[in-house]
This record gives C-alpha cells, sequence and structure tokens, in this order.
C-alpha cells in the first residue's frame, strides 16, 4: 500500500469509510476491517450521523477485540448535519466530538471534518470550539468537507490550525475538479464548476478525500458494468489487462495516479472488491492511459 502524508500524517492513500458497516453481522464486520488492516489501509473515515451513530458504536466493539491496534490507525470523524440542518456552533461541535469519542470507545480522533458548510457559521465559535478540542487532546487534526475555497477562506479568518482536509466528491463520471480546469476559456459551463478548488489544495496543502470514487450522480449507483457507460468499461477492462486490475481497480489508479496526492474514500463492504482497490494503490498510470480513460467516461478536451 503506498502511503501519502496528510498534514503531519502517515496515511495509506486508500481509506475505508465505514458509512454503512453498522448493517454488517459481526463476522462479516470483522472480515471487512481485518482484510483492511491486512491489505495496508491504515485510515478509517466515519461521521456522527452513519447509521444514526451505530457505525461508529460497532467500530468501537471492533476496536475492542483489539488491544493495541488504536495507536496503529487513524480515525477521521464528521460532524454538523443534524435534524435537518448544517450547525457549525460552538456547543453542537464539542457536543458532536464527545459522542463520537463515546461510540467509537477512544480518547481522540485524529482528525475531525466539518462535513457540509453551515452558511449561519461564525467563523470565531468553530474556532473556539477547535481551540477547545485541540487543547483538551480530543482533536488532533482538522478540515472539512463539501466545501469550495471561498468557503474555507471564511473559516481560516479565524480558525488557527491547519486545515488539512477536504472531502469531495469526485469520480471518473463526476470528475468536475478537472473539467472545470479543462474547460477554462471556453463556454462550456464545466468552466464555472468546482472552478480553482483543485489547484487551491494543492497550493494549500490540503489533502482532497475522493468520496463515492465508482458512483455516478448522487448516489445514483456504480458505473462499473453499467450498460450506460459502455464505452468507459470498455476502456477500463482493456487498461486493466495490461495491468492486471479489475474495472474496479483501474478506475482506483486513475484517481490515485493523479499528482495532487488524492486520497481514495472506498465504501465497498465487500472484501474482495476492497483487495481489488488496494491492489491498485502502487498503479501509476501512463499520462496517455489517464487521458483515454478520462474521455471514455464522456468529457471533452477542448
Amino acid at each position: 500500500m503506498k502511503n501519502l502524508e496528510i498534514g503531519k500524517i502517515t496515511a495509506s492513500n486508500v481509506c475505508l469509510v465505514c458509512m454503512r458497516i453498522a448493517s454488517l453481522t459481526e463476522k462479516d464486520l470483522n472480515l471487512l476491517l481485518d482484510t483492511a488492516i491486512e491489505n495496508g489501509i491504515n485510515f478509517f473515515d466515519h461521521a456522527d450521523i452513519y447509521g444514526k451513530g451505530q457505525s461508529e458504536k460497532v467500530f468501537g466493539n471492533y476496536l475492542k477485540q483489539r488491544k493495541g491496534l488504536r495507536e496503529k490507525i487513524i480515525i477521521q470523524s464528521k460532524c454538523a448535519i443534524h435534524d435537518g440542518q448544517y450547525d457549525f456552533s460552538k456547543e453542537h461541535i464539542l457536543k458532536s466530538v464527545d459522542g463520537s469519542l463515546s461510540r467509537l470507545n477512544v480518547d481522540y480522533l485524529d482528525c475531525l471534518l466539518l462535513h457540509r458548510p453551515d452558511t449561519l457559521l461564525q467563523p470565531e465559535e468553530v474556532a473556539e470550539a477547535f481551540d477547545i478540542l485541540q487543547s483538551s487532546g480530543k482533536v488532533k487534526n482538522f478540515g472539512v468537507s463539501n466545501h469550495n475555497y471561498m468557503q474555507i477562506e471564511l473559516l481560516k479568518t479565524a480558525v488557527k490550525q491547519p486545515l488539512i482536509i477536504n472531502q469531495l466528491q469526485f469520480s471518473l463520471t463526476e470528475a468536475g475538479l478537472i473539467s472545470s480546469g479543462n474547460n477554462v476559456n471556453t463556454k462550456n459551463l464545466e468552466a464555472t464548476l468546482e472552478s480553482g478548488l483543485l489547484e487551491y489544495s494543492r497550493i494549500n496543502k490540503m489533502t482532497i478525500q475522493a468520496w463515492s470514487p465508482f458512483q455516478y450522480g448522487f448516489f445514483k449507483g456504480s458505473y462499473i458494468d453499467n450498460p450506460n457507460f459502455k464505452q468507459l468499461n470498455d476502456c477500463l477492462e482493456k487498461i486493466g489487462d495490461k495491468y492486471g486490475l479489475t474495472k474496479t481497480g483501474v478506475a482506483a489508479a486513475w484517481i490515485l495516479t493523479h499528482p495532487a496526492n488524492i486520497q481514495l474514500i472506498a465504501g465497498t463492504t465487500n472484501n474482495e472488491r476492497l483487495k481489488e482497490i488496494c491492489k491498485a494503490s502502487n498503479v501509476k498510470l501512463e499520462r496517455s492511459e489517464w487521458y483515454e480513460i478520462y474521455r471514455s467516461a464522456g468529457h471533452s478536451l477542448p
């Protein structure tokens, strides 16, 4: 497994998001998490809303059974979504972290992300919450999720801690981070979507975590083996034959090849598929292959 540096953290470039693990039997849960660790994953992503808190709880139960594992892995959680609203209030952030720590059965989070932008935020309140969490040792690092760069800049007017992560939807079919740059100085609408966010992240050393890397639309389903994406799947299969990768593996390699050092967020609960994704960790596609795959997903180059 290839590692990357996220702030001062040495992390696997594939992360397992634990959104769906609450639905697994204990046996299947243990097998999935053991498979992740055996294949080099050391980074696990949570959110207080995943499984209405049960995903964190069953992960905490898993940790109880494996003494010494906590210090070998990186645990991240997210907060701000509750009761049909987004909430960056100091009170809610502190309450959410305490709840996550209790359910996870840990003393601290390696990373805390603000889950979705709260237009009613007061940056000074967020800063106060982060200061308390950092000084108490409850949170070591901070970041955001689904934020544009001006929303990040607004937070930075008050927050002292480096914001080292931005978790964003990114896949071959949902590639606005790339296509917005490719279509600059054209009349293509894609040029205005997410414009500059990829470059901003690289300049400011914020790691992009790519969620739903094998999905199209907003949780509409997978493009892998989907007849509506025949050209893309044919291309993935052809290039996969060269590297000994499945289509899922090639799609993962496409993300991991980008020089922005994007961390892929794998949401599968299938052990074999997780192994396929991990196998792509060290594969670097050739430039011509990278662009061929990009075009096969329906993206044009001006």
